[in-house]
C-alpha cells in the first residue's frame, strides 16, 4: 500500500483578497439533527416534531440554527487539512440566516477572503472571511464572516557548509 503525499500546506502569506473556495456538500439530516440534540439539549418540537413543524410558518421541520452555523466551519473543508501546520485559532464569526433549512437539505460552505491583516509582530496574520452556505438549489441560506489566527511560513533552515 503506497502512503498518500501529505497535502502542501498553506500559511498566511498564501491567502489573496478575492481568493474563493468551497466545502463539499454536507446533509443535514436525522443523524445531524439527533447529534445536535444530544450535545446541546436543543428539542424543541419544530427539530423534531413533524406534526408540531407542519403547524408552524415553515410547514417542516427546520434545522437548528446552531447545527447550520456549524455547517458554515472551515475545519469541516478540504482546506482545513492544508492548515495543519499554520492555524493558530478560531478567532470570531458572525452570521445572518437568510433562508430557512429543512431536514434532508444539502449544504454546501463557500469562503471569501476578504483581509489578511499581519499581526504579531509580523510572525503572524488574522485571516477574515466571508462565509456563505447554500442549499441544494443553490440559495443563499446563510452568510456571515470568520477570523483565523494564522502563522506565517517558518523562514527554511540556513545550509550548511559542512560536507
Amino acid at each position: 500500500m503506497t502512503a498518500l503525499a501529505p497535502e502542501a500546506q498553506l500559511f498566511a502569506e498564501d491567502f489573496r483578497v478575492g481568493e474563493r473556495f468551497s466545502g463539499v456538500p454536507r446533509a443535514v439530516g436525522e443523524a445531524q439533527f439527533t447529534a445536535f440534540a444530544g450535545i446541546t439539549g436543543d428539542a424543541h418540537p419544530i427539530h423534531y416534531d413533524a406534526d408540531y413543524a407542519a403547524r408552524t410558518r415553515f410547514g417542516r421541520r427546520l434545522a437548528h440554527g446552531l447545527l447550520v452555523t456549524g455547517m458554515a466551519a472551515l475545519g469541516a473543508t478540504p482546506t482545513s487539512r492544508r492548515l495543519e501546520e499554520s492555524l493558530v485559532a478560531f478567532l470570531e464569526q458572525d452570521g445572518r440566516f437568510l433562508a430557512p433549512v429543512f431536514i434532508d437539505d444539502l449544504l454546501t460552505s463557500h469562503f471569501e477572503v476578504v483581509a489578511v491583516e499581519q499581526t504579531g509582530g509580523g510572525r503572524k496574520a488574522i485571516l477574515r472571511l466571508a462565509v456563505t452556505l447554500t442549499n441544494q438549489s443553490g440559495e443563499t441560506v446563510f452568510s456571515g464572516h470568520h477570523a483565523y489566527l494564522l502563522t506565517f511560513r517558518p523562514p527554511a533552515a540556513p545550509l550548511s557548509d559542512a560536507p
